[in-house]
């Protein structure tokens, strides 16, 4: 089918541009369920609920979203459409459901809750936020939900994976690295260097409706001082939590920028929206500035601040404008999963969910 485009060409969104995956529903059902058997058992092991996707944050942050002005007509969209500022609650995680030591690689994210975002909703959720959720690899190993089916398979025989079996899957990926064996795209992931998590360039992956068009998001440093992290290692005789040490005491000094990207999807062919597998081409379409991210200097891991965002917020992809509405079917699967998720963690820990309606909930 041909897409209708704007000149330049980018891609406009329309509905039929996502095709279910084959058996999506009970793949879904699947994958839910043993997230929540992953979730008991996580939780029977710290007598406490936790994510069952990046449990463990780093930082904490207060900031502000700032839209650029003056930006072309196929950039002005959704939250983007106006100069504006907005207030923002942003935490650092890394991905296992489970909280392991900061000395093992393991892909780290960026969470980004922007409130008083005003508009239709993606979901009838009575919210005025909008969250994205951005992690320092540019695409999913499992771009399909089928994909992701299988390997819920491996984690759950490896849930009790110790950090030395890890070491391990490193090794054996450096070896075939030298023997050029191409790597599966899950151990690329796994074996991603150990930098500072300041420094990284975090993604959407996976792709959601930009107003009129489709795009992926992400931010990339913009300041010098952050700028000057990427790429730099954590000690290897770092400690257990040192990434949330290295982000504390940046934030006691120093404030930070990172610009907020738009790339718009051209081709559906070469750019799909149903696998996040897929790397989007640069050279088709560039990453564009669309905001900046400013985050002051502030005390980044106080005691209440962690446990206000591990205990009582919850982001998701969902939480999210019509104009900026989840595409694909990784991201219809969190529709279910997210909310699941945090349920159980809500229910078991006695706390409840609550989106913030204005920065001044976030502890000092």
């Amino acid at each position: 089918m041909t897409r209708v485009t704007t000149s330049p060409p980018y891609v406009r969104y329309q509905a039929d541009l996502e095709r279910p995956f084959p058996g999506e529903e009970e793949l879904v059902r699947q994958i839910v369920g043993a997230m929540e058997s992953a979730n008991r058992q996580v939780a029977a092991k710290h007598r406490h609920g936790l994510r069952d996707a990046h449990a463990k944050s780093h930082g904490i942050l207060a900031g502000e979203l700032r839209i650029e002005p003056d930006l072309p007509e196929h950039l002005a969209q959704g939250l983007f459409a106006a100069p504006r500022s907005y207030p923002v609650i942003m935490r650092f995680s890394t991905s296992p459901g489970d909280l392991r030591t900061d000395r093992v690689p393991a892909p780290r994210g960026m969470a980004i809750k922007v409130i008083g975002v005003d508009g239709p909703r993606a979901v009838d959720d009575g919210a005025a936020t909008q969250d994205f959720l951005l992690v320092n690899h540019p695409t999913l190993p499992f771009g399909t939900v089928g994909a992701y089916a299988e390997l819920q398979k491996v984690l759950e025989r490896q849930h009790h994976q110790s950090d030395l079996r890890q070491r391990s899957t490193r090794l054996v990926a450096r070896v075939l690295t030298r023997l050029r064996f191409p790597l599966p795209r899950i151990a690329e992931v796994l074996t991603t260097p150990n930098h500072h998590v300041l420094g990284e360039t975090f993604h959407s992956m996976a792709a959601l409706r930009y107003g009129d068009h489709v795009a992926k998001i992400s931010a990339a440093p913009l300041s010098e001082e952050v700028r000057a992290l990427t790429g730099r290692p954590v000690g290897r005789r770092a400690g257990e939590s040192a990434l949330r040490d290295l982000v504390a005491d940046f934030f006691a000094h120093h404030s930070a920028e990172y610009e907020v990207r738009a790339q718009l999807c051209v081709d559906v062919d070469r750019m799909p929206i149903e696998d996040a597998s897929v790397l989007w081409p640069e050279e088709l379409s560039p990453h564009h500035r669309v905001a900046v991210l400013h985050l002051p200097a502030q005390d980044a891991y106080s005691d209440a601040r962690r446990r206000y965002a591990d205990d009582v917020l919850s982001f998701s992809p969902w939480h999210a404008l019509e104009a900026h509405r989840p595409l694909g079917s990784i991201m219809r699967s969190r529709r279910v999963a997210y909310p699941r998720s945090s349920d159980f963690r809500h229910t078991v820990n006695g706390v409840q969910e609550r989106e913030p309606a204005s920065i001044d909930e976030l502890p000092a």
